[in-house]
């Protein structure tokens, strides 16, 4: 629709979603955003609408995309657990098994289950760096790799914003001598028909919706009375919202955060995890090698987010920061508000994706909101 209004479906079940989402927008919360969600691997809401940029000159269409920033991660995440259910990546291996540089400074005995809960040591670059080197692939890995651990590896849980993708991503490159977006392309998204890009191509750049930087004082950098450790992940590099409308990022494989893509394929993909490893008729992984994903990883204070957590093999579990209805349900979310959530009790996915960001690193009452009614409508 040309003038920005609600279009996509909703089951009858699920019309108080719909109601929640025109909300979003009614309020003044939403410029443009989308909301999938699937059940039993069937999609029973997927709306869009509102504007893909501020100026509200160009409507949110029905194959908008949008930079995510870390919801990325779970496509990570999943194309590594589809690796390891392959029996070619053991998380519990030191990761120097596969990347013999890595051991360097005292991370011999690093396993890649760390890399996957946020437990490394490694939430940033000690060497100061610049947003270009996140484009250099070989320069932000081998940095990681020759780096020491910030804190012993495996006793707590730091977000590591940025770095985990290059951690992970680098692993699944020295197993299969491909980059973890195309893995993620060939292996994930092209069997599925998905519209998520770890790595967009310029032919896609036109349907990319503008990011709204959150307010002042409300972006990632802005938090008062930083540990030295919050700090280097929060400025070194600082992070630029503009920067996601360059063919730089955008085209770079950043796995932690420069993903592109909607709710419909957010949703759409991680219903893999939802549904025992199949999706649209196709079998990915096996049950087991889904509900790796759930296995407790680490718990406790987060060093850089500064609250409870408790992360599994690549996701957030529930009971941490966010409490959740279901005990099988991850989740996670991106700066600004995106998030998808798995519920693999109720065999379902919601995901959620706007332009207009909050401060937040981990979703908002927008997605939450709609998550809420969706659960509701589930258990009527």
């Amino acid at each position: 629709m040309a003038d920005g209004s609600i279009d996509g479906m909703t089951h009858d079940r699920f019309s108080d979603v719909r109601t929640a989402f025109e909300a979003n927008f009614a309020n003044g919360s939403d410029v443009g955003a989308s909301f999938c969600a699937t059940v039993e691997g069937e999609t029973v809401v997927d709306l869009w609408g509102g504007f893909a940029d501020a100026e509200r000159t160009r409507a949110w269409e029905r194959d908008t995309i949008v930079n995510v920033y870390s919801t990325t991660k779970t496509m990570t995440a999943l194309t590594a657990l589809l690796i390891a259910d392959r029996g070619d990546l053991d998380f519990d291996a030191p990761v120097a098994k596969y990347w013999p540089e890595f051991a360097a400074n005292g991370k011999s005995g690093v396993k890649v289950s760390h890399l996957m809960s946020h437990s490394a040591g490694l939430s940033g670059w000690k060497e100061p760096i610049t947003n270009d080197d996140l484009y250099d692939w070989d320069k932000a890995t081998s940095l990681l790799a020759a780096q020491a651990p910030y804190w012993e590896p495996g006793t707590a849980p730091g977000y590591h914003a940025l770095t985990q993708g290059y951690l992970v991503g680098e692993v699944i490159r020295r197993i299969t001598g491909r980059s973890v977006g195309t893995v993620f392309r060939e292996e994930i998204a092209g069997p599925l028909g998905a519209d998520f890009h770890i790595g967009l191509p310029a032919s896609e750049d036109q349907r990319v919706a503008h990011l709204i930087p959150p307010p002042p004082g409300g972006a990632i950098a802005d938090g008062p009375g930083q540990t030295e450790i919050q700090a280097n992940m929060s400025n070194n590099p600082g992070i630029d919202v503009a920067e996601t409308r360059t063919r730089g990022w955008r085209g770079a494989e950043i796995p932690a955060a420069g993903g592109t893509g909607n709710a419909r394929s957010v949703a759409e993909i991680h219903a893999i995890l939802a549904n025992g490893g199949v999706a649209k008729g196709k079998r990915f992984l096996s049950e087991a090698g889904c509900r790796k994903a759930l296995e407790l990883q680490i718990e406790g204070n987060d060093l850089i987010l500064g609250g409870p957590a408790r992360f599994g093999m690549g996701f957030g579990l529930a009971g941490g920061v966010l409490p959740l209805p279901n005990p099988n349900t991850m989740y996670w979310g991106g700066y600004g508000g995106s998030l998808v959530i798995i519920d693999m009790d109720a065999r379902t996915t919601f995901g959620y994706v706007m332009n207009k960001m909050a401060g937040t690193t981990t979703g908002d009452m927008r997605a939450f909101g709609l998550a809420m009614a969706m659960w509701e409508a589930l258990n009527g």
